[in-house]
């Protein structure tokens, strides 16, 4: 009996989790990205971070393609953390069309990150992955 496998490639293409932005990516990985971003200021040293961490590469891994989610330490990010005025951490800042649309500070659970990426990004396609319903 002959098994069919997907390829690896074509899955992990689906599920690469958040980008990672330094100073010289940034640009443009968000401000120049088509999509609506989610930027996780983050430090491998805070307990915080790591335990919001899964909560954030699963969203990204739920949503890709329709909301890029990006991961940018503090430690090594240190202009762009300063430029963005990022005193804690996690920090989450929302921006569509290079602009902040807004920030959260501190750790937050499934149910809340999919709240504030609806009021952020309200006017995007939905986030709920279901069919839009008819006007």
């Amino acid at each position: 009996m002959e098994v069919e496998v997907e390829p690896l490639g074509a899955a992990l293409l689906e599920l690469t989790g958040p980008v990672p932005v330094t100073d010289q990516t940034f640009e443009v990985e968000v401000i120049h990205s088509p999509l609506p971003v989610v930027v996780d200021f983050y430090a491998e040293w805070s307990v915080p971070c790591r335990l919001t961490q899964p909560v954030f590469v699963d969203l990204s891994n739920r949503l890709a393609g329709r909301i890029k989610f990006a991961s940018a330490n503090i430690d090594e990010s240190a202009h762009v953390t300063r430029s963005y005025g990022i005193h804690a951490v996690p920090t989450y800042l929302f921006v569509d069309s290079g602009q902040e649309k807004g920030r959260e500070v501190g750790p937050l659970g499934a149910v809340e990150f999919r709240g504030m990426l609806r009021r952020y990004f309200a006017r995007r396609a939905p986030l709920s992955g279901g069919t839009p319903a008819s006007p």
